[in-house]
């Protein structure tokens, strides 16, 4: 029976000898303080081709998450809007279309309209969310970001977007480098590649953040709200 530390996507594909190697991470796991939304690459490209598995519309769309991104994306709006009640900030990363040569990966690119990496209309951002534009995978490399959280007294980020394996887990990576208490929400991440969803969302799990699933942690931004709506 798997335990609440390990009971996530990757249960199917680690093994019992892999828990045991890690098992030297087991720790509590629990959204930190003062805490903001940071949400990676939203944008339309990773959308294109519609609700369908991604081999297909990756043919006409490459780049395109297809059914993975359509299916975060109403656990994703939830936890937008519990973040919204609880008056906590949300940041949004994504890029310009041209870039002058440098690229997030080494992935082989065309040229691209800009309109691809405006975030998708159903999750755009409200006034006063924050968009930060990157040319690198991490969303701190190169950019403001890490003034506008010391500026905004943020401890702790809540993590979701999209590539796990990419964008998500660099901006991770550098988000614990700098201090920052993670939490990365399973249901609202997501990757071309289930696999490498899964690995990356385990070792992220494992050494840089805390994986939690969409329900607890709209629980507890919930519990920060009702205070402040008790003393309206």
């Amino acid at each position: 029976m798997t335990d609440k530390f390990e009971d996530y996507c990757w249960k199917d594909i680690v093994s019992d000898e892999i828990l045991e190697i890690y098992s030297a991470y087991r720790r509590e796991v629990f959204v930190g303080p003062r805490p903001a939304i940071l949400a990676i690459d939203l944008y339309k490209k990773a959308y294109q081709g519609g609700n369908r598995p991604v081999i297909e519309v990756n043919r006409e769309f490459s780049g395109s998450c297809g059914e993975n991104a359509w299916k975060a994306m109403e656990p994703t709006l939830n936890l937008f809007a519990a973040a919204r009640r609880a008056g906590i900030p949300v940041i949004y990363s994504t890029r310009h279309a041209d870039t002058a040569g440098v690229h997030s990966t080494n992935r082989r690119m065309g040229r691209e309209v800009e309109d691809v990496y405006g975030i998708k209309e159903e999750l755009a951002p409200h006034p006063g969310d924050l968009v930060i534009y990157k040319e690198r995978a991490s969303a701190f490399f190169g950019t403001p970001l890490i003034a506008h959280l010391r500026r905004l007294g943020v401890e702790s980020l809540i993590i979701c977007g999209e590539s796990t394996s990419g964008c998500v887990r660099a901006s991770t990576v550098d988000a614990y480098s700098y201090g920052f208490h993670n939490v990365l929400v399973e249901e609202c991440t997501y990757d071309r590649s289930m696999l490498s969803h899964k690995v990356n969302l385990f070792d992220l799990h494992h050494k840089y953040a805390d994986v939690m699933h969409v329900g607890e942690v709209i629980a507890h931004l919930d519990g920060m709200a009702a205070p402040a709506k008790a003393a309206e």
